[in-house]
């Protein structure tokens, strides 16, 4: 199949500019400036950026990843890709290993099928402190052999895990994880300063949900906070919907981070796409408000339900980033951290054909994945 897009507005981390691109099996292969040289379907100077990249997804559509329920996980991925996220990771939540190894197991099905692009354990090694809405119940001491256990369940796509590197066991399990091919992600922790620092020195390398189940930015106690931003080779994951973290703070990081260190991500839960209504994140009964999920007990913020559509937008609407860098936070650093910046995450030559059609006020108007339309523009 062979496709031209003409009169566009092409966004790269570079810049944006008029142009064309050309896409034959799935893949980019010409991308000009000015007219097309030939017929093509116009997008009518909309613009086209790279298909979103999430690292950090736990459902939508009513389906949830953690119950390891295939239909329920390609339903969640219709619903996201529909906003424009063509790559998908799917984020589980604390559990038995007897529930993570057989959620893992369904899963690997989805990421075999080039659904899912991989499976992050978020939990269950993390602190009963910061435990968020993960059941507390089912928490545990941070273990190399039994982690190496579930990442075999998971046929090499398990991609990463979230843990807190303050507890027993923490830091051989990361460099276990690190040596398995697997990101190791520090959060839901409570983790003092030099305890964070001792982390990353093991392996980790991304900050899950920066700010979230994590002590706050201190001035005599610093926390993970700091040290998560201040480490070059740490990724930020930051949730921009204007629930989980106030935008003067999501400024700040990314003040610091800068877009080669800054991965927006939806932490969506089942209800994203929904109405308000009762739901469960894992094993936790969570009521949405206003579009808000909360644990029904306690009240605890329990994933998101949002979408990258709108985090993109309220990057540049909200938080004042540029086009060039809310695609390359939305698009091409998540890529980077998944190790697949050569094939998708920015507009180039022999890269995937995953892009999304937005108007002038960035709402999608066409969703392109491996150069089939998942949404054609109106």
């Amino acid at each position: 199949m062979s496709l031209t897009l003409a009169d566009a507005r092409i966004v790269t981390p570079e810049g944006v500019h008029e142009g064309w691109l050309t896409i034959e099996d799935g893949r980019i292969t010409h991308v000009g400036q000015g007219s097309a040289p030939g017929p093509g379907l116009s997008v009518g100077g909309r613009h086209v950026v790279p298909g979103f990249v999430d690292i950090h997804n736990h459902g939508g559509a009513g389906g949830s990843f953690p119950t390891g329920d295939l239909d329920q996980a390609r339903d969640a991925v219709a619903l996201h890709r529909g906003h424009g996220t063509t790559t998908t990771m799917a984020s589980l939540v604390s559990g038995s290993i007897e529930d993570l190894t057989r959620a893992t197991s369904a899963l690997a099905e989805l990421c075999e099928d080039g659904l899912l692009t991989g499976i992050h354990f978020e939990g269950p090694y993390i602190s009963r402190a910061r435990c968020g809405a993960h059941d507390p119940t089912v928490l545990r001491e941070p273990s190399p052999q039994e982690f190496a256990g579930l990442v075999k369940a998971g046929r090499g796509h398990v991609r990463m895990l979230t843990i807190a590197p303050e507890l027993p066991g923490a830091l051989d399990t990361i460099r276990t994880a690190v040596a398995e091919g697997v990101i190791a992600a520090i959060g839901h922790s409570d983790a003092g300063y030099e305890q964070a620092i001792e982390g990353i020195e093991a392996g980790a390398t991304v900050a899950t949900h920066l700010y979230n189940a994590m002590p706050p930015l201190g001035h005599r106690a610093p926390g993970p906070v700091a040290a998560l931003l201040d480490d070059e080779r740490v990724t930020v994951e930051l949730v921009n919907d204007g629930v989980h973290v106030h935008s003067a703070m999501l400024r700040l990081a990314y003040e610091v981070a800068g877009p080669g260190r800054t991965a927006l991500i939806t932490d969506a839960m089942s209800a994203t796409g929904l109405s308000d209504g009762d739901y469960k994140l894992g094993s936790m009964p969570v009521r949405v408000r206003d579009g808000v999920a909360r644990l029904v007990e306690g009240g605890s913020i329990a994933g998101a339900t949002l979408t990258m559509d709108v985090a993109f937008r309220r990057a540049v609407q909200e938080l004042g980033m540029s086009l060039p860098d809310a695609v390359q936070v939305a698009s091409l650093t998540p890529a980077r951290v998944l190790g697949l910046a050569d094939r998708i995450g920015s507009i180039a030559v022999g890269k995937a054909a995953d892009l999304v059609v937005l108007s002038d006020s960035l709402e999608v108007d066409g969703v392109l994945k491996d150069g089939v339309w998942i949404t054609e523009p109106r």
